[in-house]
């Protein structure tokens, strides 16, 4: 919003997908039978930053796919190479279409790796798990840091596209800092990078921002 660009979670887009395999009783241990329906639905995305929205043919799933059903299916129907190819192709096209701000694990790294600015956003196992149990009724930090360190090790495990931090990419720290706090960090970036466009920006490809308030 405050960059007046769209906005894309590729995240919701695996979740929507995850959504309509566990819909269709598909079996999610079996990744020749996920490969073989990862065509049928039709996942549209919103790139509204207002109101980012997600349908699967034609229903609204914005509030089934963040269900604990879907968030401890999720990696293993992202981790098939079908799916991955299918819904990559989908992310290129709504990238494509003109300049926009896109969040997932594969973004400078495998969907969009000439991106003009790369984030890799981090915080303690303890404050994400704490920020998304705020996010989720009913959860708790402790259930969120187990799901969680869960994922991470099946989506930086997997053989297509494992989770890393992409080559040019700026890590930043968001453990110490409120949400304000972490998009002003990111603005201070992007103003960085118009300023050094057409020259090297980083030493080493691989800078780490600690911003403390």
């Amino acid at each position: 919003r405050a960059l007046g660009l769209r906005y894309l979670d590729t995240g919701a887009m695996y979740r929507a997908m995850t959504w309509w395999m566990l819909q269709q009783g598909v079996d999610l241990t079996d990744p020749g039978a996920i490969a073989a329906r990862c065509g049928e639905p039709s996942i549209v995305s919103g790139t509204d930053p207002d109101g980012p929205a997600i349908h699967v043919d034609g229903v609204d799933v914005a509030g089934p796919i963040r269900e604990a059903e879907v968030t401890g299916a999720v990696s293993a129907v992202a981790a098939v190479p079908e799916v991955r190819a299918h819904l990559v192709a989908r992310q290129r096209e709504i990238i494509g279409a003109g300049d926009i701000v896109v969040e997932g694990r594969d973004i400078g790294a495998v969907v969009c790796p000439g991106a003009a600015v790369k984030v890799y956003l981090t915080a303690s196992p303890e404050a994400r798990a704490r920020r998304r149990s705020a996010e989720v009724a009913g959860s708790t930090v402790e259930a969120q840091q187990e799901a969680m360190a869960r994922r991470d090790t099946l989506d930086s495990t997997r053989k297509t596209d494992p989770l890393s931090m992409a080559a040019g990419a700026v890590e930043l720290d968001t453990t110490e800092l409120s949400l304000d706090e972490a998009i002003a960090a990111v603005l201070r970036l992007v103003a960085e990078r118009k300023g050094a466009k057409g020259s090297d920006a980083s030493s080493n490809g691989r800078d780490r921002i600690h911003e403390r308030t």
